[in-house]
């Protein structure tokens, strides 16, 4: 299979960032000494790297501030140019470092080629940002670096292909990436094509409710291919339904009376009788999973990232497995898509390998830490994982 037009994320890191005070580093590449299994792939660039990646761990202790790094990568390399001018840059230091710089990082395969992108930065501007690629060794495309001394930006460029004058004017608050794209640079157009999709902004998990629903609605009428798998599994996954049906109804926006939007509606069967009930009726594990599907299936149509927050949210335990599965099987993931995914449901351990979780924990100074769980001295591979992490043997349990 050619992969070489696929991003598949080798790992990222990032340094005070909300309850993260100190580096953390979020590896999803393996060693050869691991049987490789459905939910590994071989990138393009030859490395091992996992599909998946749990991240588990106590209620405060800042699994979601370990994902959100990733979701604002990738708004900040494709769309920081539709700030405003003097808007600030949405990133939050940790409380006990607000005048020390936030810092991101991640490497990803892209091309057939293996990529760095380096940023640290404050609210206020970008400090530094560069972008490498690996030949021989990774060598810049780009870097640009703040003179405060002369209040502009120095950048030097190998393979970028902005005119330097352009170049120089880069606003404060914009990725020099998402700038190029305006100049039609043609690495910087690929670079910011839509890659992650994730439930998550700088403020949180986006709420579950009546709207998410309409934009999952919509979605599926725009992609029938993705509506027709998210109607299967449905039915399939004994929810209740036989089936899906999307209509246009008349908005509720009163600003818009002749404005339709698309809504979803469960089909039943009772006896030989058959109705359609709106999702708004439906149950919250029916709902969670119709919104979850139209996150994961366009994922999983073109190649990307899924980062997906509380994964498991308003799910019976026993459809982690089949959601999974998704990504596991090559019909269903051709194109080695990925998913990064924070969850209280620990039979997620048994699933899969040591390698592929996460294990985040916050200490008495409120400083949040992670560590993968094949890194945890002494584990087995033939170890209970589940038993172990409830009996606390791996940390990262609540203090009750």
């Amino acid at each position: 299979m050619n992969l070489s037009g696929v991003k598949v994320l080798h790992s990222y890191a990032f340094s005070n960032f909300q309850s993260f005070r100190q580096r953390a580093e979020i590896d999803l590449t393996l060693s050869r000494k691991i049987t490789l299994t459905e939910w590994m792939t071989e990138a393009a660039t030859g490395e091992r790297v996992s599909k998946l990646m749990a991240i588990v761990g106590p209620n405060g202790s800042g699994k979601t501030a370990l994902i959100k790094p990733l979701a604002f990568m990738a708004w900040f390399i494709s769309q920081s140019f539709q700030l405003p001018p003097e808007a600030p840059i949405p990133v939050t230091p940790h409380a006990t470092a607000p005048l020390e710089p936030t810092e991101f990082e991640a490497t990803i395969d892209f091309d057939g080629k293996l990529w760095r992108y380096v940023l640290r930065c404050t609210s206020e501007r970008v400090l530094h940002e560069a972008l490498y690629q690996k030949r021989e060794r990774f060598g810049y495309v780009f870097i640009r670096d703040w003179d405060p001394s002369a209040k502009s930006y120095v950048v030097k460029q190998q393979d970028l292909g902005l005119p330097p004058p352009e170049a120089r004017k880069v606003r404060p608050n914009v990725s020099l990436i998402a700038w190029a794209a305006q100049f039609g640079v043609a690495l910087a157009l690929r670079m910011v094509a839509p890659y992650v999709v994730t439930n998550v902004n700088v403020l949180g998990r986006l709420p579950m409710g009546e709207q998410i629903m309409l934009v999952a609605a919509h979605h599926f009428a725009e992609h029938p291919e993705q509506r027709q798998r998210m109607d299967h599994l449905l039915a399939t996954w004994d929810l209740g339904l036989t089936g899906v049906e999307l209509h246009q109804v008349p908005s509720a926006n009163q600003q818009a009376p002749s404005q339709k939007v698309w809504m979803a509606f469960g089909k039943h069967r009772s006896h030989d009788t058959e109705f359609q009930l709106p999702f708004a009726l439906e149950s919250s594990g029916t709902q969670g999973a119709f919104v979850l599907l139209s996150r994961l299936l366009q994922t999983l149509e073109t190649g990307g990232l899924a980062v997906i927050d509380e994964f498991e949210n308003d799910l019976h335990p026993h459809m982690l497995e089949p959601i999974l599965d998704l990504f596991a099987n090559p019909a269903t993931n051709p194109h080695q898509a990925q998913l990064l995914f924070t969850c209280h449901a620990i039979e997620v351990m048994n699933l899969i390998h040591k390698s592929q979780v996460m294990l985040v924990q916050k200490d008495a100074d409120c400083e949040s830490t992670t560590t993968r769980m094949d890194a945890v001295e002494g584990i087995r591979s033939d170890d209970n994982f589940y038993a172990k992490y409830m009996a606390g043997a791996y940390g990262a349990v609540p203090a009750l």
